[in-house]
């Protein structure tokens, strides 16, 4: 199993007595509905599985579903003989393509004859487009590609050697050369591979290059069709933000240039909003938004007009920019920057753990790559991301820290280094232990 850690929430929740229903929410090809199908038929003796997709296009059993009776009916036709009030498990899989079964919910758990547990790829677009959401009847859990971690584990590592190099993180503590070399070697081979459940197997299977890009391209081309089937008035200028992102992020600023969208004068950022907002709910973009006045929290002094857009996977951003040319990754050539590679896998990261994604920006000062919240100091922790050598030169960051106003005791510096220092305010970590942040 590629996913530990959500396996372990699911399987946790349905063995749990909790008065909402599940749902993971996610982009599409990251594995939802394969392990939710592990995990309830190992733990149910009755299985359900109802894909709303495959219903929408083509029998539309629960399209006019309007009551709980309704429901109980339209899957007898699919599984009768499996609906017994125990011991059986419904997964409504792709929900989103019925948003009216999202209400219906509340009533299905509190009628308590069966367990239930939904999956949404355009979740995050049904919900914000909905007004009849059950809020309190509901519990949403976002899943990502796997992380560095879960590559770890994927690769032959166990709990008891993760423990480890995370009780090396917790007590700042370098590791020793053979390791280091060992876990940057894996590291730049999840920055190839990235954390699509199927470009992992991939790789593990065959460790051909060529049969991971394939899989990787084809998802990245299914993202930007996706777009199509569900915006189809504002399908091309989606596509065209989602092409653009590789190459923004090869730019110095690395932000969204709303007069690179279309070719037409007056155009403002808040035109775009939509687009913007379908790709991120959507799951397969992630968002770092602007921040001049780092105060904690920091949503509450986001700004709104200058953001920056990461691919939602690591092993699909170097495919673009690289394609079967490992060596640019994997033999650190002078020639090839990757500091986009490595902020990109940062964002991930990041997001994965959690983390609202916010930089600093500020035109005297320059920027600092990301900025997250401490909600244990309630104090902004910075983070600059280095993939050269020259990683102890961050002036917008020493800028940052040495701001009084701002009050912040703390920065991260990470990198190829080795090394764990705590040099001032500063705190230099090898790149890998972004996993444990």
């Amino acid at each position: 199993m590629l996913y530990r850690k959500i396996e372990a929430y699911i399987e946790d929740y349905l063995k749990s007595d909790s008065n909402k229903i599940l749902i993971v929410d996610g982009a599409r090809q990251i594995g939802k509905t394969y392990i939710i199908n592990n995990v309830g038929q190992r733990l149910f003796e009755n299985y359900i599985e109802i894909n709303l997709l495959e219903d929408s296009i083509s029998s539309r059993l629960f399209a006019n579903v309007k009551s709980v009776e309704d429901f109980y009916l339209q899957v007898s036709m699919l599984a009768g003989d499996k609906m017994k009030e125990h011991n059986t498990l419904i997964f409504l899989d792709e929900i989103q393509e019925y948003p009216e079964l999202l209400t219906l919910l509340k009533f299905l758990k509190k009628d308590n004859k069966f367990t239930y547990i939904a999956s949404g790829s355009l979740l995050g677009v049904t919900l914000s487009r909905s007004s009849s959401i059950p809020i309190g009847s509901i519990e949403v859990k976002h899943m990502y590609p796997l992380d560095f971690e879960e590559f770890l584990y994927a690769n032959g590592f166990n709990s008891f050697s993760i423990d480890a190099l995370k009780s090396k993180y917790n007590n700042k503590e370098s590791l020793d050369e053979s390791t280091h070399l060992k876990i940057m070697d894996l590291f730049k081979k999840y920055l190839l591979v990235g954390g699509m459940p199927d470009a992992v197997n991939a790789y593990l299977e065959s460790k051909n290059i060529v049969n991971v890009r394939t899989i990787q391209s084809e998802i990245h081309e299914y993202y930007g069709l996706d777009a199509a089937k569900y915006d189809k008035e504002n399908k091309l200028k989606i596509k065209r933000i989602f092409d653009m992102i590789p190459s923004n992020l090869e730019n110095k600023k690395k932000r969204v240039v709303v007069q690179n969208i279309e070719n037409k004068k007056g155009k403002r950022f808040a035109d775009y909003q939509d687009e913007f907002d379908y790709l991120i709910n959507a799951g397969i973009a992630l968002e770092v938004k602007a921040i001049s006045n780092p105060v904690f929290p920091l949503v509450e002094s986001s700004g709104k007009n200058l953001l920056k857009l990461y691919l939602n996977d690591v092993g699909i951003l170097t495919n673009i920019l690289y394609r079967n040319n490992i060596r640019a990754i994997l033999d650190d050539v002078k020639s090839i920057n990757l500091g986009t590679v490595y902020e990109s896998v940062v964002a991930s990261e990041l997001k994965a753990h959690g983390h609202n994604l916010f930089y600093y920006d500020n035109r005297s000062k320059g920027e600092v790559d990301y900025l997250i919240d401490d909600y244990d100091l309630l104090s902004v922790v910075p983070i600059e991301v280095k993939s050269g050598k020259d990683y102890t030169v961050h002036s917008a960051l020493n800028n940052f820290l040495n701001n009084d106003d701002y009050g912040i005791t703390q920065g991260i510096v990470l990198s190829n280094n080795r090394e764990v220092v705590q040099k001032g305010k500063i705190l230099y970590l090898p790149i890998y232990y972004v996993m444990f942040i």
